[in-house]
């Protein structure tokens, strides 16, 4: 703690730990001039042995200091700890062993020289062992509820490590997906068996809970999830680094969505996000939705200055008011009810604030709603609103402006996902218009717990007694996570250059039949007692989604995860004759006229016959 004052109690901690060390040290001394002789010391020697240990405690201490042995808490030491009190005790032998050469005429033993090093290593490092033994034994003295730990060993080793002295959780054992491991012990906690025999275990130990060790999204840890399922006890998990920053609890958490991922987290680029947005001022449409709440609340977290949300739902506007205000009061926020739709209202927030971001997330979303009687209202949001903000973004002198796009804009077969591929469109005709602005697109999957998505939907279903409905057995999706998705579209505003359309490498894509197993698993029941039920397609459905279309491939970026798709050559849009279009279809236009239009400017949309 080099430069600061030390508190009086750490100041006597670290004078007791140094004291206890000269006494551990003089004595190694002692007792390496007893191995010397055969324990009977010379009488002769025995003022030179007393003397000469004190100058050996001084030099010790001196490079344990040096070391910084002692910033170290004793009942925390580990294998670093203990490698470093090597190091000063290395540096501190070679020492003394220069100082016996020099003053040869004392008599120093050449053994006592080199034994006395080993003797004091085995010392300080038991006592140190001795006070973390003391340690934890007190921390264990109470008893917490039963839990076994599911995973690998190494994997387990971990988990273990890291609960030990939990007052709330005791490890009962270690069930290993590794047969062999049978028998073997981790870290003092015995494997008390196999996956397939987890119920019986939960059983035998009377374990509360299940806590899943392994890293996010390998498949160790996914089959961990598949076994714990259903024994009818809580299934834990450590918590994440996002976790443990979102909250001050450090102990086994449920296992929530993102846990279902078939692969890590994605980790972006936080320190040149924060670079970027720290002291600006940002706009955000959708600011009340999912994908739109999460981008102010990490947003704040960056440090803008001011944030601007503009939603039509008051209520969601609220909500999110609250929650910012109390968690960034030193943040200035202003909220708007406006659409999209109204250029004059949007155009009035945004000259007042001059924002230099612009993150574009309001849009109408799901498929089945928009494909039958609600058509042109996919165009008036999804399009004739994104030509609204887009423009404002160029007319205020936004520096960048972002838009939250979707794999459904791929080949879509549907009108929501064949309006977002024209709304990507719009963006890059707008940004013929504003050179002076970053105009970019940013398409991902599906987003866990984002509101009308399926997960939503099967948890009440489960909450219901089921049956969780499915469409089609053999239907996948890609997804992610809300604050996975959000880090992306920050990612890509600092990242992008006008015009681009960026994808995330999501891994593979995930069977929705698969997802709602898991979820009546983890949610204690069996799938006897909540059946899974196939409905069907449903209008405009596609059983894969894709992130690329056919004529489309990609560009590396300097994220590995983060990918620029390189779109064929396609004329100019005339932005005044969308939009003309789109006003006078007027407020009910024969559906089929909605499609036929959608399909003049997105060829490879594969229109439905209107039903």
């Amino acid at each position: 703690m080099s430069g600061a004052k030390l508190s009086p109690w750490l100041r006597r901690e670290r004078l007791l730990a140094t004291g206890i060390d000269a006494v551990l040290v003089s004595f190694a001394w002692w007792f390496a001039y007893q191995l010397r002789f055969n324990f009977d010391i010379p009488p002769t020697l025995d003022g030179l042995v007393w003397m000469s240990s004190l100058g050996v405690a001084v030099v010790y201490v001196v490079a344990l200091g040096v070391a910084r042995v002692y910033s170290q808490v004793w009942r925390l030491t580990s294998l670093n700890e203990i490698k470093r009190v090597g190091i000063g005790v290395g540096a501190a032998g070679l020492v003394v062993a220069a100082v016996a050469l020099l003053l040869r005429e004392l008599g120093l033993p050449r053994t006592v020289v080199v034994v006395h090093p080993i003797l004091c290593i085995v010392l300080l490092a038991a006592g140190r062992a001795f006070a973390r033994s003391l340690s934890e034994r007190e921390a264990t003295s109470v008893e917490g509820a039963p839990l076994l730990v599911l995973g690998g060993l190494d994997d387990s080793a971990a988990v273990i490590r890291s609960i030990k002295g939990s007052r709330q959780w005791s490890v009962a054992g270690v069930v290993s997906p590794v047969v062999a491991d049978g028998g073997r012990s981790v870290g003092d906690v015995a494997v008390v068996g196999g996956f397939d025999g987890l119920a019986g275990l939960v059983i035998a130990t009377g374990a509360k809970a299940v806590l899943i060790a392994g890293v996010r999204g390998s498949p160790a840890r996914r089959e961990a999830l598949l076994a714990a399922g259903g024994q009818g006890v809580a299934v834990l998990t450590l918590p994440t680094a996002d976790d443990l920053l979102a909250n001050s609890s450090s102990g086994p958490r449920s296992v929530q969505l993102e846990d279902l991922l078939g692969r890590p987290s994605v980790a972006l680029d936080e320190h040149g996000i924060s670079t970027l947005f720290a002291g600006q001022c940002v706009l955000v449409t959708g600011g009340g939705g999912s994908i739109g709440s999460e981008l102010c609340r990490q947003l704040a977290r960056f440090g803008v200055q001011h944030l601007v949300c503009v939603d039509v739902s008051e209520f969601a506007l609220y909500q999110l008011e609250s929650e910012l205000v109390r968690a960034h009061p030193q943040m200035r926020l202003s909220c708007y009810t406006a659409n999209v739709r109204e250029f004059d209202r949007l155009m009035a927030i945004a000259a007042l604030h001059q924002p230099s971001v612009v993150l574009h997330a309001a849009a109408y979303k799901h498929v089945p709603m928009m494909e039958q009687l609600n058509e042109v209202e996919a165009l008036r949001t999804n399009v004739l609103g994104t030509m609204n903000v887009a423009r404002i973004a160029g007319l205020c002198g936004a520096e960048r402006f972002v838009q939250v796009s979707t794999d459904k804009a791929i080949n879509p077969t549907n009108v929501m996902g064949a309006s977002k591929r024209l709304a990507e469109l719009v963006v890059q005709a707008v940004a013929r218009e504003h050179t002076q602005s970053r105009y970019v697109s940013v398409r991902f999957g599906n987003v866990l717990g984002s509101s009308g998505s399926v997960v939503p939907l099967f948890t009440e279903q489960i909450n219901r007694g089921g049956p969780v409905t499915v469409t089609h057995p053999e239907i996948v999706r890609y997804f992610m996570t809300i604050p996975e998705a959000c880090r992306l579209v920050l990612q890509a505003g600092l990242m992008g250059t006008t015009g681009q359309i960026f994808v995330l490498d999501m891994g593979e894509p995930v069977k929705i039949v698969e997802l709602a197993r898991m979820m009546i698993r983890l949610s204690g029941k069996t799938e006897a007692e909540i059946p899974i039920r196939y409905s069907g397609l449903r209008p405009g459905e596609k059983l894969f989604e894709e992130l690329l279309a056919d004529d489309e491939t990609t560009e590396l970026t300097p994220h590995p995860k983060l990918r620029v798709a390189r779109i064929a050559a396609t004329t100019g849009l005339d932005l005044n004759e969308v939009a003309n279009w789109v006003v006078s279809a007027g407020p009910m236009p024969p559906a089929q006229s909605v499609r036929e239009f959608l399909q003049t400017y997105v060829p490879e949309y594969a229109a439905q016959a209107a039903r």
